[in-house]
Protein backbone atom coordinates (compact mmCIF):
# COMPACT_ATOMS: atom_id res chain seq x y z
CA UNK A 1 0.00 0.00 0.00
CA UNK A 2 1.24 3.33 -0.75
CA UNK A 3 2.83 5.40 2.27
CA UNK A 4 0.91 8.78 0.71
CA UNK A 5 -2.88 7.38 0.29
CA UNK A 6 -5.12 10.26 1.70
CA UNK A 7 -8.48 8.58 3.65
CA UNK A 8 -11.15 11.13 4.19
CA UNK A 9 -14.03 10.16 6.17
CA UNK A 10 -17.31 11.84 6.17
CA UNK A 11 -18.98 10.74 9.47
CA UNK A 12 -21.23 11.84 12.55
CA UNK A 13 -20.68 11.29 16.08
CA UNK A 14 -23.60 8.36 16.71
CA UNK A 15 -23.44 6.56 13.68
CA UNK A 16 -22.49 2.99 14.26
CA UNK A 17 -21.43 2.31 11.01
CA UNK A 18 -19.26 5.54 11.34
CA UNK A 19 -17.83 4.82 14.48
CA UNK A 20 -16.93 0.67 12.92
CA UNK A 21 -15.15 2.32 10.42
CA UNK A 22 -12.67 4.34 12.39
CA UNK A 23 -11.93 1.16 14.59
CA UNK A 24 -11.18 -0.76 11.48
CA UNK A 25 -9.47 2.06 10.00
CA UNK A 26 -7.50 2.27 13.34
CA UNK A 27 -7.27 -1.01 13.61
CA UNK A 28 -5.32 -1.22 10.41
CA UNK A 29 -3.13 1.38 11.65
CA UNK A 30 -4.42 3.96 8.78
CA UNK A 31 -4.45 7.47 9.52
CA UNK A 32 -7.76 9.39 8.20
CA UNK A 33 -8.79 12.85 8.23
CA UNK A 34 -12.38 13.04 9.58
CA UNK A 35 -14.81 15.35 8.98
CA UNK A 36 -18.38 16.45 11.08
CA UNK A 37 -21.33 15.84 8.81
CA UNK A 38 -23.22 17.72 11.55
CA UNK A 39 -21.61 20.80 10.73
CA UNK A 40 -24.06 22.55 7.67
CA UNK A 41 -20.72 23.72 6.26
CA UNK A 42 -19.32 20.43 5.95
CA UNK A 43 -22.67 18.48 4.96
CA UNK A 44 -22.86 20.88 1.62
CA UNK A 45 -19.02 20.35 1.13
CA UNK A 46 -19.91 16.47 1.12
CA UNK A 47 -23.00 17.22 -1.44
CA UNK A 48 -20.77 18.73 -3.22
CA UNK A 49 -17.79 16.37 -3.53
CA UNK A 50 -20.04 12.94 -3.49
CA UNK A 51 -23.34 13.94 -4.70
CA UNK A 52 -24.80 12.25 -1.38
CA UNK A 53 -24.90 13.99 2.57
CA UNK A 54 -24.81 10.52 4.43
CA UNK A 55 -22.79 8.92 6.92
CA UNK A 56 -20.25 7.62 6.84
CA UNK A 57 -18.70 8.43 3.05
CA UNK A 58 -14.98 7.59 2.57
CA UNK A 59 -12.93 9.29 -0.06
CA UNK A 60 -9.06 7.81 -0.95
CA UNK A 61 -7.11 9.74 -2.74
CA UNK A 62 -9.66 11.79 -3.29
CA UNK A 63 -11.06 9.58 -6.40
CA UNK A 64 -12.44 7.15 -4.67
CA UNK A 65 -15.86 7.49 -3.06
CA UNK A 66 -17.60 4.93 -1.16
CA UNK A 67 -20.84 5.18 1.14
CA UNK A 68 -22.98 2.71 2.70
CA UNK A 69 -23.12 0.55 5.34
CA UNK A 70 -19.62 -0.24 7.01
CA UNK A 71 -20.05 -3.66 6.23
CA UNK A 72 -19.50 -2.78 1.89
CA UNK A 73 -17.28 0.45 2.31
CA UNK A 74 -15.43 -2.43 3.81
CA UNK A 75 -15.21 -4.96 1.21
CA UNK A 76 -14.38 -2.15 -1.48
CA UNK A 77 -11.71 -0.29 0.76
CA UNK A 78 -9.83 -4.03 1.33
CA UNK A 79 -9.75 -4.44 -2.90
CA UNK A 80 -8.44 -1.00 -3.44
CA UNK A 81 -5.88 -1.31 -0.69
CA UNK A 82 -5.26 -4.91 -2.17
CA UNK A 83 -4.85 -3.06 -5.73
CA UNK A 84 -2.53 -0.32 -4.12
CA UNK A 85 -0.90 -3.23 -2.55
CA UNK A 86 0.39 -4.92 -6.31
CA UNK A 87 0.69 -0.80 -7.95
Amino acid sequence: MSATLRIEIYTTPTCPDCLALKRWLNMQSLPFVEHDLRDPAIAEEAKRRTSVRVAPITIIDGKHIFFGTFAVQRHEIEALLDLTKVA
